[in-house]
Order: C-alpha cells, then sequence, then structure tokens
C-alpha cells in the first residue's frame, strides 16, 4: 500500500511538472513590462479547448496510474497462485487446479481454465484452447493501453484546432477593423491559439512515453505467462514419438 501511495504522488508531481513549467516559461518570457500574464489568464486566454486538453490530460494521468497498478507481473500472474496450480498439477488434481482458477480469475488461471477442460481430449485441442485464449487475453490487455494511445494522438490535434480558432479570431478582427488592427487587438487571439498548442503537446508527450511503456511491458509479460503455462501441459504432449524403440538399419551384406 506504502508503494502504491508513492508511485502515486510521484506521477501526480510528474504531471504537475510537465503542465506547469512550460506554463511558468511562457508566462515569463511573454510578461510586458507593466501587466503581468497569470496562470488564470493563460488558461482564460486557452479556451474551452484548452479546458477539453486539459481534461485529457487528467484521465490520462489516472489511466496511468491505473496501469502501474493492474498491469504488473504479481496481478496478472500472482507467483503464489502459480506455486498452487503447479502443486495440484503434480498431484494429479486437474479438477481442483480448475476450480481454484474459476475462483481467482486473472490472465494466468484464465489460460489455464481453458486448457484444463480439455484434458480428456486430444493435446491438439487442449494446445489450440490455450493459445486462443491466450490471444484473447493479450488482445485485452493492449486494447486497455490502446486508450493512452488515443489520447496522445488527440491532444496535439485539439491543441491544433484552437490553434487554427485562435487565427480565425485574429483575422476576424483584421477584417472588423479594416486592417486596421494595432498589435493589442490581436494578441487575444494569437495567445489562445499558441497555448492550446503548448496544451497539446504537454499532454501528447508523456502520455506517448508511458503508452511505449506499458506495451512494452504488456509485450514482456505474455511471453513470460505463456511460457510457464507452456511447461505447465508440457505433461499432457504424448510421448510415444520420444520413446519409440531405435531400430538400426541393416547393414548390406558383403
Amino acid at each position: 500500500m506504502k508503494g502504491k501511495v508513492i508511485i502515486l504522488a510521484t506521477l501526480l508531481a510528474i504531471g504537475a511538472l510537465f503542465l506547469l513549467a512550460p506554463v511558468a516559461q511562457a508566462q515569463e518570457a511573454a510578461k510586458p513590462a507593466v501587466q503581468s500574464t497569470t496562470l488564470g489568464d493563460i488558461f482564460e486566454n486557452a479556451g474551452i479547448i484548452g479546458w477539453l486538453i486539459v481534461l485529457l490530460s487528467v484521465v490520462g494521468m489516472g489511466l496511468v496510474i491505473e496501469h502501474f497498478i493492474t498491469l504488473r507481473r504479481d496481478k496478472l500472474a500472482p507467483p503464489e497462485l502459480i506455486d498452487e496450480v503447479e502443486a495440484l498439477f503434480d498431484e494429479g488434481e486437474f479438477r481442483e487446479a480448475l476450480e481454484l482458477c474459476e475462483s481467482e480469475p486473472n490472465y494466468f488461471t484464465n489460460v489455464i481454465a481453458a486448457g484444463l477442460p480439455k484434458t480428456s481430449a486430444s493435446f491438439e485441442a487442449m494446445e489450440k484452447s490455450i493459445e486462443e485464449m491466450g490471444e484473447e487475453e493479450a488482445v485485452r490487455l493492449h486494447q486497455k493501453i490502446s486508450w493512452l494511445s488515443l489520447i496522445a494522438n488527440v491532444a496535439p490535434m485539439m491543441g491544433l484546432l484552437g490553434t487554427v480558432a485562435g487565427m480565425i479570431e485574429a483575422f476576424n478582427v483584421i477584417a472588423a477593423q479594416q486592417g486596421q488592427a494595432s498589435p493589442a487587438d490581436l494578441a487575444g487571439g494569437i495567445s489562445g491559439a499558441l497555448i492550446t498548442t503548448m496544451f497539446g503537446l504537454i499532454v501528447a508527450i508523456p502520455i506517448t512515453a508511458f503508452f511505449f511503456f506499458f506495451r512494452n511491458r504488456v509485450v514482456k509479460t505474455v511471453i513470460e505467462i505463456g511460457a510457464i503455462v507452456e511447461d505447465l501441459f508440457e505433461r499432457f504432449r504424448p510421448r510415444s514419438e520420444s520413446h519409440a524403440p531405435v531400430i538400426a538399419p541393416k547393414t548390406p551384406k558383403s
């Protein structure tokens, strides 16, 4: 529990750093001689699109925290559960192993539970059931982390949408004043355009990094669990070929 709290606090600190550091730099760079730009002014200039990007960042950070907790090897295949299933397999208590897997659903037990009902059938049927369930569980994990990829792609596009909206606003001001608009009149629209672009990149960059991190973790975990399952069911593989007698070829008579 303490470790989860530390991870949560660290991720929130990183998120705040990514969000506030560029904003603070933008404030410092755009600070006028008399009037300073506050954080509230920046969010106000960002408009509705800016707030939607901020909402995306909150959702993305929540998904990252959830993935750090759930997409771990100990969650997808608890070591103590692996030991229990292996012990039941060694004792030949396959029905008890199936009941245990059904009472403790996770990636590992779901794959095991798919193969156990086929113990009376051929090994090929058992192997096919295990492979199909393994692929299904892997697809679910990849679908789970795909939301991070969606947020990472949508955030900069929303920033670009805000940029276009801000430039349209600036050109409308120029048209309304018949080309006599001052830089101060255009500053609002241009500022909003640049702020939404910055917000979109601030969200997209770390979320993209987290997406690839979790994708690699999922691939590695799927391979490791697949190897464990294959080793458990190897005992059901027919041994007729491996134990077949070796007959030496006859040597021709001279």
